[in-house]
């Protein structure tokens, strides 16, 4: 009860609705390590267990993994907190380019999530360990990322046939940029080149609106133009391979990084980036620990391993 509140909300308000939901008093101090205790307890269940790795074998569809980075307040600065999740998804009804916004695909049948404030070479390991304690099949995995280099990188060193795919709503953000460098912050004309390139981008596939791109840069003189235009190319060309979004959607499987965004918010912002909230790297993780066992399903399972 303990570690379920302290995970849930600030400790001073853990301790208030302990009070008055369970009739138990109970200092925030005593929540808080306890929390701690615990939230270690989790980090090695996640890590180690094999209960973990027997859920998602149970899961159906392709495996697919995202990771991204939310920054945390801690004694040492602010400080990435990335979250890696590995889940299976079945494939959705096949849509075309036209109805790509409209489209609700199927949620995962399982996912698994953890936390960490390690290094890149670090998150590479545990991204490789993780991934052979789960079963997960180099040539049947999507990695799902918004374009960081050390993602890409670390994910090319642990899975040599993957399919990437770099998520379109980062891509639609710089595609927009880029639109409001040409026409204006406020120009209607602007959206509509924006929404226009990115259909184009989805409909004709990477290669020939790269060279498309690069065309109509060369139409431009003015300086503020052509460098918009060339920082969307410099962004797009290394990512060339992972684009192939028509394809996916005919195929019913997810061209965006919507779910790391998610679990970024459930996992971290929800509780680790309340007002005035100021962590250790230690204790960031532990606390992170525990929401990602509720957020991964394995809640119950972890407290029956631990009392048993």
């Amino acid at each position: 009860m303990l570690a379920l509140a302290g995970m849930s909300f600030s400790f001073d308000t853990a301790a208030e609705r302990l009070k008055e939901l369970c009739l138990l008093k109970v200092s925030n101090d005593t929540i808080r390590r306890v929390s701690e205790e615990e939230g270690e307890a989790a980090r090695t269940f996640l890590s180690t267990s094999q209960i973990p790795a027997e859920a998602f074998a149970r899961g159906k569809g392709e495996t697919e993994f995202y990771s991204d980075g939310v920054t945390v307040n801690t004694t040492e600065g602010w400080r990435d907190l990335r979250v890696n999740v590995f889940d299976k998804r079945q494939a959705g009804a096949a849509t075309t380019p036209a109805n790509w916004t409209r489209r609700v695909l199927p949620p995962p049948t399982v996912r698994l999530a953890w936390a960490s404030m390690a290094a890149c070479d670090e998150q590479g390991i545990a991204w490789k360990k993780q991934g052979e304690k789960l079963g997960v099949a180099d040539g049947h995995l999507s990695v799902l990322a918004d374009g960081a280099k050390w993602i890409w990188d670390q994910a090319g060193r642990c899975w040599k046939h993957a399919e990437w795919v770099l998520d379109v709503f980062h891509v639609s953000e710089h595609i927009h940029d880029c639109g409001k460098a040409i026409h204006g912050q406020s120009n209607t004309q602007a959206r509509v080149w924006s929404k226009t390139q990115v259909q184009s981008l989805i409909e004709n596939g990477p290669v020939r609106y790269i060279r498309d791109l690069t065309a109509f840069a060369a139409l431009h003189s003015d300086p503020a133009k052509i460098k918009a235009l060339e920082s969307l190319l410099n962004y797009l060309t290394p990512n060339a391979d992972s684009m192939w979004y028509k394809q996916r959607l005919a195929q019913g499987r997810p061209i965006g990084s919507g779910l790391i965004e998610g679990a970024n918010k459930t996992i971290v912002s929800n509780r680790l980036k309340l007002n005035s909230a100021r962590w250790t790297p230690e204790h960031a993780e532990q606390i992170s620990a525990l929401r990602c066992l509720d957020y991964s399903g394995l809640w119950t399972e972890f407290w029956l391993q631990r009392t048993g």
